[in-house]
């Protein structure tokens, strides 16, 4: 009988074979994906050299690098896209435990590199960002909680929830790394929003952003630079906003050339943070808007899919994790064009990294199981089985 009525129930522990994963999974979510990648190497011949020959390194070690942990980045997100999502919620509750302590001992056990902010932990043969990892497992464990408080009798989940999102904000906030705890407290908040928070809260949450803000104004030297540069309107050209500005001026609609570009030369991080002043260089405005519209072809179609489904636990997970990528690009490309203050973000899938790339892609491997068809898995079919049997 329950079945006449709802639909045949999706087996969560039958992980799907590869015809199944196939025809159940997002395909075009998936070409976004590899053609940005395939963006970001393409930048990286042109960014890299420079860099590599400042550093004593063979002129495409940071393009190799790329092609290392970015295929790794693929692989891990193939990888868990077989997987069911109640085991994703398990990896997600476990793996959120370990990132929590790891990023809480690094004032004691983690390094600067001289860049004035205690985020990584170094290994010698490499480093390791462990708050990279945290955010898109921080938001499906609060996706969980937040969902498993809906139920009768269930936890506390928005207490909860709430309590360890102000944990893992401070403990952003010490190592400091405002970005990412302003990326975090944004995914947050959206989870938290879908999940029927009441608008007066979300209130409240915003105006205690803003008190702090200020505070850290008067605070910290490094936030209130910062500030400054945003707000002034006069541009130094010789720091990276004024080597940026002048780049994307120069490339026009159709840019400069390839290897033709300046920006490359005068910006450190030109490979990583400001990778999008490269493409607008050397390939143009026109390379820009591709590199946006895939970006939003990206969001707006988990958006569509996550709308169908009926399961809260989806929604809120799938929901937060869209909004936080979306937000990340938005961010980094945002700075570039001074909409935004001054922020060392990188470009999901486009810009060089390690960390960034591995965690980028375990959080888009984990949406594409929740953006995946499934039987008894959308609103409009539970639906119209109730009208089929009222009709009778």
């Amino acid at each position: 009988m329950t079945e006449i009525v709802y639909g045949k129930v999706e087996s969560s522990r039958v992980e799907p074979s590869l015809s199944n994963w196939l025809h159940t999974i997002d395909r075009w979510s998936i070409l976004c994906i590899l053609i940005l990648f395939g963006i970001g190497l393409l930048l990286g011949l042109a960014a890299s050299p420079p860099l590599a020959e400042r550093n004593g390194y063979t002129p495409f070690y940071y393009v190799y690098k790329q092609i290392i942990f970015g295929s790794l980045s693929l692989l891990v997100m193939i990888a868990l896209s077989f997987i069911s999502k109640d085991n994703i919620r398990r990896f997600s509750v476990l793996f959120f435990l370990m990132t929590f302590f790891a990023v809480a001992l690094l004032p004691f056990l983690g390094t600067d590199f001289g860049k004035g902010a205690v985020r990584w932990y170094s290994f010698g043969f490499g480093s390791l960002q462990p708050s990279e990892f945290l955010k898109p497992v921080f938001i499906v464990f609060s996706a969980w909680l937040i969902a498993e408080s809906s139920k009768i009798n269930g936890p506390p989940g928005n207490l909860i929830s709430f309590l360890v999102a102000v944990i893992v904000i401070l403990l952003l906030m010490i190592q400091p790394d405002f970005g990412q705890a302003a990326l975090i407290l944004f995914g947050w908040g959206v989870v938290y929003f879908v999940g029927g928070a009441p608008i007066i809260l979300l209130v409240i949450i915003a105006i205690v952003v803003m008190c702090v803000g200020f505070t850290m104004y008067g605070v910290s030297q490094h936030f209130a630079r910062r500030i400054d540069g945003f707000l002034s309107n006069d541009v130094d050209p010789t720091t990276q906003i004024g080597f940026v500005t002048n780049a994307i001026r120069e490339g026009g609609w159709f840019g400069v050339g390839v290897g033709e570009g300046e920006v490359i030369w005068s910006l450190p991080d030109a490979h990583t943070d400001f990778i999008i002043a490269v493409a607008a260089e050397e390939y143009g405005l026109v390379l820009v808007v591709v590199i946006i519209a895939l970006y939003a072809t990206f969001t707006i179609r988990c958006l569509s899919r996550l709308m169908k489904k009926k399961d809260p636990f989806v929604r809120l997970a799938g929901a937060g994790l869209t909004a936080m990528f979306a937000m990340q690009a938005i961010i980094n490309m945002g700075v570039a064009v001074r909409l935004l203050p001054a922020k060392g973000m990188t470009l999901p899938f486009v810009s060089n990294g390690g960390s960034s790339l591995i965690a980028t892609g375990i959080g888009i491997g984990m949406l594409l199981v929740f953006t995946r068809s499934r039987p008894q898995g959308e609103i409009r079919d539970l639906l119209a089985n109730r009208r089929r049997i009222n009709e009778r």
